[in-house]
């Protein structure tokens, strides 16, 4: 075994690692650059397998894990989609259908536009918005999701509206802000990072109550700063496991991750992605997930968006 840990359980063959989400986006970056760490650190010798299954805006990744009652080798990755989905569809999950594993991290929303349009702070941008409605797209990660409840709470606060354009993915949507196809995006900093760097896009502010605290993007103000107005969405990244499985398997997976999120590797990725280190298990991940479900039922209930 030699460096291998000794974990309460561990993985007895490949475990099947789902995201409810399209390829390209944050969820799947997340779950691909995770999988091989868990070999690479010596913290198990198993696999991890990746598979998508984004149709229904996740549900059918959540509605796979589901089915696998007492199956030890079953993950899936969640976003707020965990909350969105079933109550924007009606589809039959809650995530108490699952088995909580952590919580990993919180993804920050940016407000985005192309490098090349005319403005320069999110404040020049919503007043264009408001003198002429709906002539300016956001584009988003799907309907009734993430992206859609910070525009709804962007609308809302400023008293805009938007023409919401809906993606399969993160990355997509960044693509067409580049293209110009879209007026902006609240993409997360993972989705868009590159095409900053590469020049193409421009941040106008962050959905926090303070700014990212990393090289270049503390520059971005946050959305207090830029318009006085306080709001914040910071987005979950964590991990379920299926219904049913034994205690000592859900404290194993809970000690699998929490060295995952020990390595160099995963602290250099936080910061090369902009996330926010948030690692929780246990009893406090459950009242977290609790209040997380209230707020964004809550802000769905404003925009409309909840299943009649």
């Amino acid at each position: 075994w030699g460096g291998m840990s000794t974990a309460a359980w561990q993985p007895t063959k490949p475990v099947e690692f789902h995201v409810p989400a399209g390829t390209g986006g944050g969820a799947d970056i997340m779950a691909r650059f995770i999988s091989p760490l868990f070999q690479k650190n010596n913290i198990t010798d198993k696999p991890f397998i990746v598979t998508n299954r984004s149709g229904g805006a996740g549900a059918e990744g959540f509605l796979h894990v589901k089915g696998k009652t007492g199956d030890d080798h079953t993950i899936v990755i969640t976003l707020d989609n965990l909350f969105t989905t079933p109550l924007a569809t009606g589809v039959p999950f809650n995530w108490k259908d699952l088995t909580p594993i952590s919580r990993l991290a919180l993804d920050w929303f940016v407000l985005w536009v192309n490098a090349e349009s005319p403005y320069k702070t999110a404040k020049e941008y919503f007043e264009a918005v408001k003198k002429e409605p709906s002539k300016f797209k956001m584009g988003g990660t799907g309907t009734k999701q993430e992206d859609q409840i910070v525009t709804v709470q962007l609308e809302q606060a400023f008293g805009v509206k938007w023409s919401y354009v809906p993606f399969k993915g993160g990355g997509e949507v960044a693509v067409e802000l580049v293209g110009k196809h879209i007026d902006s995006s609240v993409n997360n900093p993972a989705e868009a990072v590159s095409h900053w760097r590469a020049g193409k896009l421009r941040p106008l502010a962050v959905m926090d109550n303070q700014r990212i605290p990393l090289p270049q993007w503390d520059q971005i103000p946050t959305l207090k700063e830029a318009t006085g107005a306080d709001i914040e969405y910071l987005m979950l990244r964590g991990i379920f496991a299926a219904p049913k499985i034994k205690k000592e398997v859900q404290d194993g997976y809970v000690e699998l991750f929490k060295k995952v999120t020990e390595t160099k590797d995963w602290k250099d990725y936080l910061e090369k992605y902009a996330l926010k280190g948030a690692f929780l298990s246990g009893a406090d991940y459950t009242k977290w997930l609790e209040q997380k479900e209230a707020s964004t039922k809550s802000l769905m209930d404003k925009g409309g968006m909840l299943k009649k």
